[in-house]
């Protein structure tokens, strides 16, 4: 099967988390919203344990933290959920970037879909949005903002600090999709001022089907969102549903890990971004960046080889690595990259290109490996 290179679509869960998570499931079977006895009560504080660590990581307070089943129910609810108080405020406007994951993109457009107007802003060829360009269609009906942190496919890091500062004292809300930067850009985020942010556990080595949304006070109350699923009131009301205790559990530990081993973590990626860039100049391949690399992500390459289809590369180069041409969200789909489309980059360069993505736990000696490998059915698929 050769090396995994995906983790931007879900990495590894490390092995002292899923210990963790395993030996909770084991010893806790209680429900954590149970009041009547000591197994409720135990699976309770597993949970609080829990909110805490994920609150730590932000620093932030542990009652702006909501668990969900991931950043797209997480999306949902931040966007969703405002349909009652824009529609009561007069506040039916939603500004949002072109190169959102589609948990975005689509929740966005079934707003419209509701009467709410959407503008949607491209980046430039260099992967970024314009602070400018979002900030001057800043309306007196907007009623939020919506930008990622970093793009899922480039790995190139969104300027939602300078718009954060900006809408800090606007009536209007802003929310960061932090899915790809949780747990890595640790300290951006815990200068970042936003009102809402998701997350997803399986992006940081915890497991798949559980999240998190913050939700921040601003003089003491929490944004206007409304659950968009009816059931009990579990998360005060926000996310109805049993709370999974174990992948609660898992998360919050993950993200404990993340807090203490992040610059460690960092410094391992680059290596084997150096590495892997290092390969690719001396390759003779005919090669290109997409986005600029002074914004990238110490974690992801997404890179256009002028000759070779992607599609191509990718099939024939599965005994040695596993790569990607995009979102896995729309892996299904041979349409070129909407991201890149968004870009501007030309359709013949979005059909050549792949994306390359790895975390700290990744062998540097085994990636190598693979990668040169791939560099060699790389040069047999040229045209």
């Amino acid at each position: 099967m050769g090396v995994y290179l995906d983790y931007n679509a879900s990495a590894p869960i490390e092995p002292r988390v899923l210990d963790y998570m395993i030996d909770v499931y084991r010893k806790n079977i209680g429900n954590a919203d149970s009041r009547t006895h000591d197994f409720g009560d135990n699976a309770r504080k597993i949970v609080e344990k829990a909110r805490g660590e994920v609150a730590s990581i932000l620093k932030i307070n542990k009652d702006e933290v909501f668990f969900t089943s991931g950043a797209t129910e997480s999306n949902n609810i931040a966007i969703q959920g405002l349909k009652t108080y824009g529609i009561t405020e007069g506040k039916r406007h939603i500004i949002t970037t072109g190169i959102e994951h589609k948990a975005v993109l689509e929740t966005a457009k079934a707003m419209q879909a509701q009467g709410f107007e959407v503008d949607f802003v491209n980046p430039g060829i260099d992967g970024r949005v314009s602070v400018e360009q979002v900030l001057e269609k800043v309306r007196d009906d907007t009623l939020l903002v919506s930008v990622m942190h970093v793009n899922n496919e480039t790995g190139i890091i969104q300027p939602v600090r300078e718009i954060g500062e900006c809408l800090a004292e606007k009536n209007v809300l802003f929310h960061v999709d932090a899915t790809q930067s949780f747990g890595k850009l640790v300290e951006e985020l815990q200068s970042l001022k936003y009102d809402m942010l998701s997350m997803s556990a399986h992006k940081i080595g915890g497991p798949q089907g559980v999240g998190a949304l913050i939700l921040r006070r601003k003089r003491y109350k929490l944004p206007p969102v409304k659950a968009i699923i009816y059931g009990g009131q579990q998360e005060h009301g926000i996310r109805p549903g049993t709370i999974p205790v174990a992948l609660v559990a898992a998360l919050g530990y993950a993200c404990n890990l993340a807090e203490e081993e992040y610059k460690t973590n960092q410094k391992k990626c680059k290596a084997i971004r150096n590495r892997l860039i290092g390969m690719l100049s001396n390759s003779g391949l005919n090669y290109e960046f997409n986005g600029n690399q002074e914004y990238c992500v110490s974690s992801t390459i997404n890179i256009c080889i002028n000759g070779v289809v992607s599609e191509a590369l990718m099939l024939s180069s599965k005994a040695y690595c596993g790569i990607s041409n995009g979102s896995a969200c729309n892996s299904n789909s041979y349409e070129p990259s909407y991201v890149l489309s968004a870009m501007g980059l030309s359709s013949d360069r979005t059909e050549s290109s792949i994306r390359i993505s790895w975390g700290p736990d990744a062998d540097i000696g085994e990636v190598t490996k693979s990668f040169n490998s791939l560099i060699e059915v790389t040069k047999g698929l040229v045209w």
